[in-house]
């Protein structure tokens, strides 16, 4: 009895085996198929190419073909060249030099990677290439370019002085924060290190988030920074970024041009590409400064980096809160930590130090500003800050007249204090 029993598994599982080969290879074609669209979607016909010497290719497309249009809200559009207004004020430099020892302030940079193999001419974009292994990396084709929804923090509120999580979802930040008014921008200059990563699922950014909304399900958010994330860019690199959505991570928004979303004009700045060079513990410090405003006149979000390079913008009917102003600015630091292990993570934020080791070891944000409701720059009144955990990551505030208000942070993660 037992001998039919196998003689019969085995005819079964000679039958089955050519339909199961073929519903793979029919599988396999499907996949390769969409990664084919995908791809196509992402990589438009450039003019020029330049190799980078991280291995990246920056494509530079005709500034009408750009992602952004792929959707139908974009048919119309007209390109605005410039912003009609740009906040005043700011009183700061952004082009102090430092050694070692010199807190005035880090070198500002310019400049990324690619730059050193050529440049895009005026009438184009540069973007950065997407290849087949930047999808197959990703959880699925359809989230390749997408933040998790539940990675949202609103640190507190007004009306509660306890810290109010929503859903962290592994993600630990360490920021500055201030609410209650309206706020129609924000400025800040961002020191730019290289923090090691333990799992490639993992990441670990500085930035500024522009936000409105409710925190829930209608979350609007503008955010810009440096990140490294191997999932994303299938390396260790230290990336300039973007991100924004209108549904709280949902279904709408992106990273950089991933997406139909952020208008680009500048033909010098490639969203998701290396910064170069970064700081050094105990040695010379660098830093980028990011400005996100409101144009009065349009509605657009524009960004800017550094002194004059002004990217592109946010077209205002891509949000809902954000369409008249932002109820919150953040700055600082996140990371996840996926506790792959059962430990909290090694991957490190900012510099892998705490606040308290100060410049030269800590990273920091410096000369924090808010555009207001007359599009001038102003220091923030009542900053607040926010850690989940200060053991593993922490955020240490100060004031003077060199950084205006800024704050040290980031940490190391897994230590004998943060098991």
């Amino acid at each position: 009895m037992e001998v039919k029993k196998v003689v019969l598994f085995w005819f079964v599982l000679l039958l089955t085996a050519p339909l199961n080969g073929t519903a793979a290879k029919s599988s396999m074609a499907r996949r390769n198929l969409e990664v084919k669209r995908h791809l196509t979607r992402f990589n438009k016909q450039s003019l020029k190419s330049i190799k980078s010497p991280d291995g990246d290719i920056i494509d530079c497309i005709h500034i009408s073909h750009q992602p952004a249009f792929d959707h139908p809200y974009f048919k119309n559009h007209t390109i605005q060249m410039k912003p009609s207004y740009h906040p005043e004020g700011g009183v700061f430099s952004e082009s102090k030099k430092v050694g070692k020892n010199n807190e005035k302030g880090g070198k500002s940079i310019i400049s990324q990677l690619w730059h050193m193999n050529g440049r895009c001419p005026q009438g184009t974009i540069p973007v950065r290439r997407t290849h087949k292994r930047d999808l197959l990396r990703a959880s699925s084709i359809q989230n390749y370019g997408k933040k998790s929804h539940k990675s949202i923090i609103r640190p507190t509120s007004s009306a509660s002085p306890e810290p109010n999580i929503i859903s962290q979802n592994g993600h630990q930040h360490a920021i500055a924060y201030v609410e209650g008014d309206q706020y129609y921008g924000a400025k800040a200059t961002i020191n730019v290190w290289d923090p090691k990563i333990q799992q490639p699922n993992e990441f670990s950014l500085s930035q500024l988030w522009v936000l409105g909304g409710s925190f829930a399900s209608d979350l609007n958010s503008i955010e810009a920074g440096w990140q490294v994330s191997p999932d994303l860019y299938g390396d260790n690199n230290t990336r300039l970024f973007t991100y924004w959505t209108s549904d709280a991570y949902q279904a709408t928004g992106c990273y950089n041009l991933l997406c139909s979303g952020f208008i680009q004009i500048n033909n010098e700045i490639a969203m998701g590409a290396s910064i170069h060079p970064i700081s050094g513990y105990r040695n010379s410090q660098y830093d980028i400064s990011i400005l996100v405003w409101k144009d009065p006149k349009e509605g657009h979000w524009w960004m800017q980096f550094g002194n004059d390079r002004v990217l592109g913008y946010w077209p205002s009917f891509l949000f809902s809160y954000l369409s008249d102003s932002a109820s919150m600015i953040e700055w600082g630091g996140e990371v996840v930590n996926s506790a792959s292990d059962g430990q909290h993570t090694t991957t490190q934020m900012g510099s892998g130090h705490f606040p308290g080791e100060g410049f030269g070891k800590a990273s920091y944000i410096r000369n924090i500003q808010v555009v207001d409701d007359s599009n001038n720059l102003r220091p923030p009144k009542d900053i607040g800050i926010f850690t989940e955990q200060s053991s593993c990551y922490d955020v240490k505030l100060g004031k003077n007249g060199e950084w205006g208000s800024y704050f040290y942070y980031g940490g190391p993660g897994r230590n004998p204090n943060c098991p």
